[in-house]
């Protein structure tokens, strides 16, 4: 008898062991942000107006009309006078840049940000497991993983992926190459390094579609420290709930709405098509359609499908308007990828988000500019000195980038978030009561000028500029 007993327990015992062991390993792929550190280059790296000013008068093929264009663009960028360059546009050799220009501003970051991650979470580099580093526009040999893994002296057997070429929303391409480490190995640190360097790539031409590169990007960067160690989930900040990926590279138009070319001259800058605009809508509509179901309460996803039902049954009869999904049921904080002042407008107009939602994306761009791929983590972090991320709130990241791309994830806040960061020293400033443009002040005159008064108008300025250097 006692044998039939221990014959029927070992199949049931067997079967709760298999159990355990499925979901004691799904715990262990979970993906935890320990903390990050956003970079803040030197005060002596700050594009003001008067710099910005001398700069442009630097480009020898520049007429009025570009003058005038440019005026346009840099008041309507959103972009306020904090923000950051290379060091070469500061020493005016943006025009024949060298690798050396490109690797030493990856390099000052690297030394900045990466050390002071660390030290702060008490971790050493010979303890990381995985590094995923994204720099779009530079590619060296070694690789810039292969630089930090030589300036750290991390492990023989570290897990290294160095990508370029996935531009502004590189950086959750990276956090999905960790999530699916996360998923085969246990007890990981990964380190994620995300930045771009602008230095071999400051346009000094005069074409109109890549002028406009100059006034969005800036230098900026973000090292992220990810873990799947059940023991260390206390400590997180941030816990991965999904990450959704959309390309649409196959599609012509949507591939080469930005990319990197060289103009009729030979002089390399980032081309941006009047088709982005609308490569970008297409790519975020698509991208909204898979994560949605993922993020939204049921209750909101049977409404939305009820009421376009209910349009389409009386799209004839008048008073019809558009049926939205609203995503603040499932979503507190929005983090906007600062691509520029119409992208987070479009984004803010498609989920009617209100100004407050969309108060961090602005500032950052305002603060930061467009630092690529790091942008996000900017944005996250002013909702982080703001203190208004608290445990269990859910933030939605949302990311563009050259492909076309669009990227977004939703994170968990593991605990009450304090602030200390990047923003520390001027959050009490923001939001500034104006963000109105100081360019418009200093050289509005452009806008009525013609050619000889323009000249006449620069000759001034340029002597007015020599008497104050004596």
């Amino acid at each position: 008898m006692e044998a039939m007993v221990y014959l029927f327990l070992l199949p049931v015992f067997y079967l709760f062991f298999l159990l355990w062991k499925f979901i004691d390993g799904k715990r262990d792929q979970e993906c935890y942000i320990l903390d990050y550190q956003c970079y803040k280059p030197t005060d002596d790296r700050k594009l003001s107006t008067e710099f910005c000013g001398d700069m442009i008068r630097r480009n020898k093929s520049l007429g009025l009309q570009e003058y005038k264009f440019l005026l346009k663009a840099i008041v309507n960028s959103g972009i306020g006078e904090e923000t950051y360059g290379p060091r070469n546009v500061f020493s005016g050799n943006e025009t024949h840049p060298s690798v050396l220009d490109g690797i030493s501003e990856m390099d000052e970051f690297f030394n900045d940000s990466i050390e002071k991650l660390l030290d702060r979470v008490g971790v050493s580099p010979s303890e990381i497991d995985a590094l995923v580093v994204n720099v779009s526009m530079i590619t060296t040999a070694p690789s810039l993983a292969g630089r930090i893994i030589n300036r750290y002296k991390m492990r023989e057997n570290i897990k290294a992926f160095n990508l370029t070429g996935m531009g502004c929303s590189a950086s959750l391409i990276s956090i999905n190459i960790v999530q699916n480490l996360f998923k085969s190995y246990k007890n990981m640190y990964a380190l994620v390094v995300t930045s771009e360097s602008l230095s071999p790539n400051w346009y000094t031409g005069n074409d109109r579609s890549m002028i406009l590169s100059n006034c969005l990007f800036r230098s900026g960067g973000c090292a992220v420290l990810l873990t799947n160690k059940r023991a260390l989930r206390h400590r997180a900040m941030l816990k991965l709930r999904c990450l959704v990926r959309t390309h649409h590279g196959a599609k012509d138009e949507s591939f080469g709405c930005c990319i990197q070319k060289e103009d009729d001259q030979g002089r390399l800058g980032f081309f941006l098509n009047k088709s982005l605009p609308k490569a970008a809508t297409r790519a975020f509509i698509d991208n909204l359609r898979v994560i949605s179901p993922k993020i939204l309460p049921v209750r909101e996803l049977l409404r939305y499908m009820v009421a376009s039902l209910v349009r389409k049954m009386y799209q004839n009869s008048k008073g019809g308007g558009k049926v939205v999904i609203n995503f603040k049921t499932g979503v507190d904080h929005f983090c906007i990828h600062t691509g520029g002042k119409a992208v987070i407008d479009g984004i803010g107009k498609s989920l009617e988000l209100t100004e407050y939602d969309l108060e961090p994306a602005r500032m950052t761009l305002h603060r930061f500019g467009n630092t690529s791929a790091s942008s996000l983590w900017y944005v996250l972090a002013y909702m982080d000195e703001k203190k208004r991320l608290k445990k269990g709130d859910r933030v939605l990241m949302i990311s563009f980038g050259a492909g076309f791309k669009c990227n977004s994830c939703m994170w968990e806040v593991a605990r009450d978030l304090d602030g200390g960061n990047v923003w520390k020293d001027c959050i009490d400033s923001y939001p500034p009561e104006s963000l109105s443009n100081p360019f418009m002040e200093k050289y509005g005159w452009i806008n009525q000028a013609d050619e000889n008064t323009f000249e006449e108008k620069m000759k001034e300025i340029d002597e007015a500029k020599a008497l104050k250097l004596r």
